[in-house]
């Protein structure tokens, strides 16, 4: 053999052991980019999932921050309704307290007349005690 031939059978196993390298290689690539494949499809449905869920999520928390809403604006009128029960109460308290002062006052003021009365019936009562004494001596 010659140099030439050992060089071109040399050349041709390198070239065989290159190729079945890059095949192999190529094969745990294509396996690798399977497994990222599936994973990737596995995540894609988890995605769609958690989507989903979240959409939800978010309708149901929409119609809470409604719902809210609606029963703050109801708790507003109760709010002002009492405010003005309140109002109410007060003019009724001002009312009965003047109202109370004027029957005090008025009650003073008989007290005053009765006890003038009650003075003029003792002083009568006194007087007739006394005619009656005289009356039996």
């Amino acid at each position: 053999m010659s140099l030439a031939g050992i060089s071109l059978l040399i050349i041709a196993i390198s070239f065989a052991l290159i190729a079945i390298f890059v095949v192999k290689t190529l094969k745990a690539a294509s396996n690798t980019m399977s497994s990222v494949s599936s994973t990737l499809e596995k995540v894609e449905g988890q995605m769609q999932g958690i989507t989903t869920e979240s959409e939800s999520l978010l309708k149901k928390t929409n119609n809470i921050a409604a719902d809210v809403e609606n029963k703050t604006q109801s708790l507003n009128g109760l709010v002002s309704s009492l405010q003005n029960v309140g109002s109410t109460v007060g003019n009724v308290n001002q009312s009965l307290q003047g109202m109370s002062e004027s029957v005090a006052h008025a009650s003073n003021k008989r007290n005053d007349q009765v006890a003038q009365a009650m003075r003029w019936g003792d002083a009568a009562l006194n007087l007739y005690m006394k005619w009656k004494r005289t009356q039996r001596k």
